[in-house]
């Protein structure tokens, strides 16, 4: 594999954006501009997501208020998923309901058990404006439906309730990283 095809090795790491940050909880604008600066979006949060050890990064975890994100995400036999979407649309979510422990880089060293349905549907873009649809299923369904809420304005912390919620906010509250 020549070095240039290894997405995110020639992007740059960008601070990320952390929960209590008013472009997490914001709708993200659709992409109009297939041009390069698209191109380097997407190769600098595939070079954050990279550093930060994550499975997938919304372009508003870096202060991007668009509609991009980027994933490298196995399912639940192991099967790597990489890529990237652009003006992504959530067309299914169905299945069974799995709660499972869920984190996310805005939110760091923290996870709580989060209801997410077994199998998920995307349809976007990539960079180039080429129509793409990614199906997940298990683990990578869940990467899917995160990645999407973030660009709609949610985070994982929103579908919590009752206790698992309570315990959340407690630990965020204690966190280094909250402001």
């Amino acid at each position: 594999m020549r070095h240039g095809s290894i997405p995110g090795a020639h992007g740059r790491v960008r601070p990320l954006t952390l929960l209590g940050d008013p472009v997490l909880h914001a709708r993200c604008a659709e992409v109009t501009d297939y041009g390069p600066e698209l191109s380097r979006l997407v190769e600098d949060l595939f070079a954050t997501m990279y550093a930060a050890e994550g499975v997938g990064l919304a372009a508003n975890q870096v202060g991007e208020p668009l509609r991009v994100f980027v994933f490298d995400c196995p399912d639940d036999d192991e099967v790597r998923h990489l890529g990237h979407v652009v003006n992504p649309r959530l067309v299914t979510a169905d299945g069974v309901t799995l709660r499972g422990p869920e984190g996310c880089l805005s939110l760091p060293g923290l996870e709580a058990g989060t209801e997410r349905y077994d199998h998920a549907v995307v349809e976007g873009f990539t960079a180039t404006g080429e129509p793409v649809t990614i199906h997940g299923t298990g683990f990578f369904a869940r990467c899917l439906q995160h990645e999407t809420d973030h660009l709609d304005g949610r985070v994982y912390a929103d579908h919590v309730t009752g206790w698992r919620k309570r315990r959340l906010m407690r630990q965020v509250a204690k966190s280094s990283w909250h402001r």
